[in-house]
């Protein structure tokens, strides 16, 4: 049986994603943003307001960083989450973070994170219901210790952080359930 629950916005489970761009200065700007997700094979979507520090540093700049959050990071991605650069003017000293500037565009990476996606603005959708970047993804690096055997990312050594909506938590990554384009096969016979 289906019970109603607690109207709550976006999907589950919400990736951890850390926006970072450089402003005027090259002072990084970032902030944990949940409400981001693919929206094509080489471009990102971020639902972040338009009120952001984060978000006027991209809409000037035109280059930005979007990284994987993992369980090793989270106190730093929850902070950046929780300050606000437009009233904490060392934001990203106070988190710890380290960044260098990518090899694609200049936007900066930030090492601490296992996954990041170097990503030049395409388009502002600014709306009465959105506010939207949309972000050409250029490039994408990852630390070594993350890549499997293949050489490419292995979500198992990532330990991605997940947010949960519901109960407004932290989870993790439980491991492999199945193949894509794989698991339904069965039933197309």
């Amino acid at each position: 049986m289906r019970k109603e629950v607690k109207l709550q916005s976006g999907g589950y489970p919400m990736p951890v994603l850390i926006v970072a761009a450089y402003d005027e200065n090259k002072k990084v700007e970032l902030m944990n943003a949940a409400w981001g997700m693919a929206c094509g094979s080489d471009k990102i979507a971020l639902f972040i307001s338009s009120g952001h520090k984060t978000t006027q540093t991209i809409l000037k700049s035109k280059a930005f960083s979007v990284s994987i959050a993992s369980e090793e990071t989270m106190v730093p991605a929850d902070f950046v989450g929780i300050a606000t650069g437009n009233t904490m003017a060392d934001k990203f000293a106070r988190s710890g973070l380290t960044a260098v500037p990518g090899g694609k565009n200049g936007a900066p990476v930030i090492e601490e994170f296992p996954v990041c996606y170097e990503c030049e603005l395409l388009e502002e959708a600014n709306t009465e219901n959105i506010h939207c970047i949309v972000g050409k993804i250029l490039g994408v690096t990852a630390d070594e210790k993350v890549l499997g055997d293949d050489g490419q990312v292995d979500p198992d050594k990532v330990h991605p952080l997940i947010f949960d909506q519901f109960k407004l938590d932290y989870y993790k990554l439980g491991g492999k359930a199945g193949t894509a384009w794989n698991a339904g096969k069965a039933l197309m016979e």
